[in-house]
Protein backbone atom coordinates (compact mmCIF):
# COMPACT_ATOMS: atom_id res chain seq x y z
CA UNK A 1 0.00 0.00 0.00
CA UNK A 2 2.86 2.47 0.42
CA UNK A 3 3.22 3.35 -2.93
CA UNK A 4 -0.32 4.18 -3.77
CA UNK A 5 -0.16 6.05 -0.59
CA UNK A 6 2.39 8.44 -1.33
CA UNK A 7 0.48 8.94 -5.01
CA UNK A 8 -2.50 9.85 -3.82
CA UNK A 9 -0.78 11.99 -1.26
CA UNK A 10 1.21 13.83 -4.63
CA UNK A 11 -1.46 14.15 -6.41
CA UNK A 12 -3.63 15.49 -3.87
CA UNK A 13 -0.84 18.22 -3.32
CA UNK A 14 -0.54 18.76 -6.87
CA UNK A 15 -4.59 19.77 -7.22
CA UNK A 16 -4.19 22.34 -4.23
CA UNK A 17 -0.86 23.94 -5.64
CA UNK A 18 -3.26 24.64 -8.87
CA UNK A 19 -0.88 22.08 -10.75
CA UNK A 20 -2.93 22.06 -14.24
CA UNK A 21 -3.57 19.39 -16.51
CA UNK A 22 -1.85 20.15 -20.14
CA UNK A 23 -3.69 18.48 -23.15
CA UNK A 24 -1.64 18.81 -26.84
CA UNK A 25 -4.50 19.81 -28.80
CA UNK A 26 -8.12 19.28 -29.06
CA UNK A 27 -7.31 15.79 -30.64
CA UNK A 28 -5.69 14.95 -26.75
CA UNK A 29 -8.83 13.40 -25.64
CA UNK A 30 -7.46 10.59 -24.12
CA UNK A 31 -3.92 11.12 -22.76
CA UNK A 32 -3.94 14.68 -20.83
CA UNK A 33 -4.99 13.04 -17.25
CA UNK A 34 -2.63 10.54 -17.52
CA UNK A 35 0.29 12.88 -18.22
CA UNK A 36 -0.55 14.59 -15.37
CA UNK A 37 -0.41 11.36 -12.98
CA UNK A 38 2.58 10.73 -15.21
CA UNK A 39 4.27 13.60 -13.69
CA UNK A 40 3.71 12.81 -10.39
CA UNK A 41 5.14 9.76 -10.70
CA UNK A 42 7.75 11.52 -11.87
CA UNK A 43 8.09 14.19 -9.32
CA UNK A 44 8.15 10.83 -6.59
CA UNK A 45 10.98 9.78 -8.79
CA UNK A 46 8.88 6.05 -9.21
CA UNK A 47 9.90 3.95 -12.11
CA UNK A 48 7.16 2.84 -14.33
CA UNK A 49 6.48 1.25 -17.36
CA UNK A 50 5.05 3.63 -20.13
CA UNK A 51 1.02 3.20 -20.77
CA UNK A 52 -0.11 2.55 -24.04
CA UNK A 53 -3.55 2.29 -25.89
CA UNK A 54 -4.00 -1.66 -25.33
CA UNK A 55 -2.09 -1.91 -22.41
CA UNK A 56 -3.40 -3.06 -18.91
CA UNK A 57 -3.34 -1.16 -16.45
CA UNK A 58 -2.25 2.33 -17.54
CA UNK A 59 0.87 2.27 -15.08
CA UNK A 60 2.94 -0.68 -13.88
CA UNK A 61 5.19 0.45 -10.88
CA UNK A 62 8.65 -1.45 -11.80
CA UNK A 63 9.99 -1.93 -7.99
CA UNK A 64 6.42 -2.04 -6.47
CA UNK A 65 3.36 -4.82 -7.51
CA UNK A 66 1.27 -2.13 -8.02
CA UNK A 67 -0.38 -1.02 -11.26
CA UNK A 68 -2.69 2.18 -11.74
CA UNK A 69 -5.45 2.75 -14.31
CA UNK A 70 -6.84 6.04 -15.36
CA UNK A 71 -9.94 7.49 -16.22
CA UNK A 72 -10.39 11.13 -16.84
CA UNK A 73 -13.95 12.17 -17.36
CA UNK A 74 -15.58 15.88 -18.50
CA UNK A 75 -17.66 17.66 -15.66
CA UNK A 76 -20.65 18.29 -16.17
CA UNK A 77 -21.00 15.38 -18.38
CA UNK A 78 -21.21 11.08 -17.63
CA UNK A 79 -19.90 10.39 -14.44
CA UNK A 80 -22.04 7.55 -13.43
CA UNK A 81 -20.14 4.49 -15.54
CA UNK A 82 -17.05 4.50 -17.46
CA UNK A 83 -16.04 2.09 -20.47
CA UNK A 84 -13.28 -0.40 -19.78
CA UNK A 85 -12.48 -1.25 -23.09
CA UNK A 86 -9.73 -4.48 -22.34
CA UNK A 87 -10.13 -5.39 -18.78
CA UNK A 88 -13.20 -6.04 -16.30
CA UNK A 89 -12.09 -3.71 -13.44
CA UNK A 90 -10.84 -6.56 -11.04
CA UNK A 91 -7.69 -5.48 -7.71
CA UNK A 92 -5.56 -8.01 -9.00
CA UNK A 93 -3.57 -8.36 -12.41
CA UNK A 94 -0.99 -10.56 -12.91
CA UNK A 95 0.13 -10.41 -9.35
CA UNK A 96 0.01 -6.24 -9.10
CA UNK A 97 -2.18 -4.84 -6.91
CA UNK A 98 -4.59 -2.55 -8.77
CA UNK A 99 -6.11 0.59 -8.47
CA UNK A 100 -8.30 3.12 -10.27
CA UNK A 101 -7.54 6.72 -10.87
CA UNK A 102 -10.63 9.06 -11.50
CA UNK A 103 -10.17 12.50 -12.36
CA UNK A 104 -13.13 14.96 -13.32
CA UNK A 105 -12.02 18.24 -15.32
CA UNK A 106 -13.70 21.37 -17.19
CA UNK A 107 -16.02 19.83 -20.34
CA UNK A 108 -15.54 22.98 -21.65
CA UNK A 109 -12.39 24.74 -20.84
CA UNK A 110 -11.42 27.67 -22.33
CA UNK A 111 -8.48 26.37 -23.19
CA UNK A 112 -5.63 23.79 -22.90
CA UNK A 113 -4.96 23.62 -19.16
CA UNK A 114 -7.54 23.81 -16.62
CA UNK A 115 -7.67 21.68 -13.48
CA UNK A 116 -8.62 18.68 -11.95
CA UNK A 117 -11.91 19.35 -10.21
CA UNK A 118 -12.12 16.09 -8.24
CA UNK A 119 -10.16 12.96 -7.64
CA UNK A 120 -10.87 9.54 -6.47
CA UNK A 121 -8.42 6.41 -6.10
CA UNK A 122 -9.95 3.28 -5.32
CA UNK A 123 -8.49 -0.08 -4.97
CA UNK A 124 -9.96 -2.30 -7.61
CA UNK A 125 -11.72 -4.43 -5.63
CA UNK A 126 -14.26 -1.82 -4.54
CA UNK A 127 -14.83 -2.18 -8.47
CA UNK A 128 -15.22 -5.84 -8.79
CA UNK A 129 -14.27 -8.61 -6.07
CA UNK A 130 -13.25 -10.97 -8.59
CA UNK A 131 -9.67 -10.86 -10.43
CA UNK A 132 -10.52 -15.03 -11.73
CA UNK A 133 -12.49 -13.53 -14.86
CA UNK A 134 -9.53 -14.09 -18.12
CA UNK A 135 -10.69 -11.40 -20.78
CA UNK A 136 -10.36 -12.45 -24.38
CA UNK A 137 -11.85 -11.60 -27.41
CA UNK A 138 -12.93 -14.45 -29.93
CA UNK A 139 -14.29 -14.90 -33.72
CA UNK A 140 -15.24 -17.46 -36.06
CA UNK A 141 -15.84 -17.52 -39.60
CA UNK A 142 -18.70 -18.24 -41.84
CA UNK A 143 -21.34 -15.84 -41.76
CA UNK A 144 -22.59 -14.10 -45.03
CA UNK A 145 -24.05 -15.65 -48.18
CA UNK A 146 -21.17 -16.78 -49.03
CA UNK A 147 -20.18 -18.04 -45.70
CA UNK A 148 -16.39 -16.52 -45.42
CA UNK A 149 -17.39 -13.03 -43.06
CA UNK A 150 -15.48 -13.06 -40.30
CA UNK A 151 -17.69 -12.13 -36.94
CA UNK A 152 -15.67 -10.76 -34.07
CA UNK A 153 -16.70 -11.04 -30.33
CA UNK A 154 -15.11 -7.34 -29.27
CA UNK A 155 -16.46 -7.58 -25.57
CA UNK A 156 -16.70 -3.75 -23.47
CA UNK A 157 -17.66 -3.61 -20.13
CA UNK A 158 -19.41 -0.51 -18.43
CA UNK A 159 -18.40 -0.09 -14.84
CA UNK A 160 -20.20 2.12 -12.10
CA UNK A 161 -17.37 5.05 -10.82
CA UNK A 162 -16.86 5.79 -7.54
CA UNK A 163 -18.98 8.92 -7.76
CA UNK A 164 -22.39 6.86 -8.88
CA UNK A 165 -21.13 3.75 -5.62
CA UNK A 166 -20.87 6.60 -2.86
CA UNK A 167 -21.98 9.93 -1.78
CA UNK A 168 -19.66 12.14 -0.73
CA UNK A 169 -16.75 11.68 -3.70
CA UNK A 170 -18.00 14.36 -6.12
CA UNK A 171 -16.17 17.46 -5.31
CA UNK A 172 -13.75 16.03 -2.96
CA UNK A 173 -10.36 14.03 -3.11
CA UNK A 174 -10.92 10.69 -1.94
CA UNK A 175 -8.86 7.31 -1.31
CA UNK A 176 -11.14 4.19 -1.10
CA UNK A 177 -9.27 0.92 -0.06
CA UNK A 178 -9.88 -2.58 1.73
CA UNK A 179 -10.60 -1.86 5.40
CA UNK A 180 -8.14 -4.72 6.20
CA UNK A 181 -5.19 -2.64 4.84
CA UNK A 182 -3.27 -0.51 7.39
CA UNK A 183 -3.06 3.01 6.33
CA UNK A 184 -0.55 5.25 8.41
CA UNK A 185 0.81 8.75 7.52
CA UNK A 186 -1.37 11.96 7.13
CA UNK A 187 -4.73 10.28 6.37
CA UNK A 188 -8.34 10.94 7.86
CA UNK A 189 -10.99 8.25 7.79
CA UNK A 190 -14.26 9.69 6.61
CA UNK A 191 -16.50 6.58 6.34
CA UNK A 192 -16.37 3.24 5.61
CA UNK A 193 -18.57 1.28 2.64
CA UNK A 194 -19.87 -1.72 2.14
CA UNK A 195 -20.34 -3.72 -0.78
CA UNK A 196 -22.86 -7.40 -1.15
CA UNK A 197 -21.97 -9.72 -3.73
CA UNK A 198 -25.11 -10.59 -5.79
CA UNK A 199 -27.21 -13.88 -6.00
CA UNK A 200 -26.41 -14.60 -9.45
CA UNK A 201 -23.95 -14.19 -11.73
CA UNK A 202 -23.57 -13.74 -15.17
CA UNK A 203 -21.42 -17.08 -16.88
CA UNK A 204 -22.71 -16.95 -20.55
CA UNK A 205 -24.67 -15.15 -23.01
CA UNK A 206 -25.62 -15.79 -26.51
CA UNK A 207 -26.28 -13.53 -29.55
CA UNK A 208 -29.25 -14.41 -32.23
CA UNK A 209 -28.25 -12.80 -35.63
CA UNK A 210 -31.67 -13.15 -37.04
CA UNK A 211 -33.30 -11.35 -34.26
CA UNK A 212 -30.51 -9.30 -33.21
CA UNK A 213 -31.12 -10.22 -29.24
CA UNK A 214 -29.03 -11.03 -26.53
CA UNK A 215 -29.55 -13.68 -23.74
CA UNK A 216 -27.64 -14.21 -20.70
CA UNK A 217 -27.18 -17.37 -18.70
CA UNK A 218 -26.75 -17.18 -14.54
CA UNK A 219 -25.61 -19.52 -12.20
CA UNK A 220 -25.73 -19.06 -8.00
CA UNK A 221 -22.97 -16.85 -6.28
CA UNK A 222 -20.92 -19.02 -4.66
CA UNK A 223 -20.51 -15.91 -2.29
CA UNK A 224 -23.48 -14.75 -2.83
CA UNK A 225 -24.47 -12.01 0.18
CA UNK A 226 -21.06 -11.84 1.04
CA UNK A 227 -19.90 -8.81 2.25
CA UNK A 228 -17.19 -6.36 1.62
CA UNK A 229 -15.93 -3.34 3.71
CA UNK A 230 -13.61 -0.67 2.32
CA UNK A 231 -12.55 2.67 4.35
CA UNK A 232 -12.71 6.10 2.63
CA UNK A 233 -9.73 8.44 3.54
CA UNK A 234 -9.00 12.10 2.63
CA UNK A 235 -5.47 13.88 2.94
CA UNK A 236 -5.21 15.73 6.50
CA UNK A 237 -6.24 19.38 5.57
CA UNK A 238 -9.16 18.28 3.21
CA UNK A 239 -12.74 18.53 4.09
CA UNK A 240 -13.96 15.66 6.42
CA UNK A 241 -17.65 15.57 5.39
CA UNK A 242 -18.38 11.36 5.66
CA UNK A 243 -18.70 9.64 2.36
Amino acid sequence: MSKALVIFEACVQAIRVGTLIEREGQKDKEFHFQNWFASRLDELGLHYDSPGRNTYPDFCLVNSAEGFELKGLAYPGRSANYDCNSQVPRGEHNGRQIFYVFGRYPKEPDGDRYPVLDFVMCHGEFLNADSTYVHKNESFKGFGSYGDILVRDRKMYVAPTPFALVEGTAHQRTLIVPAEHAIDGPFVCVGEVVRREANEIVVAYQFDLRSNEISTATVLNPNAGKEHTFSVYRLQGDPTEPV
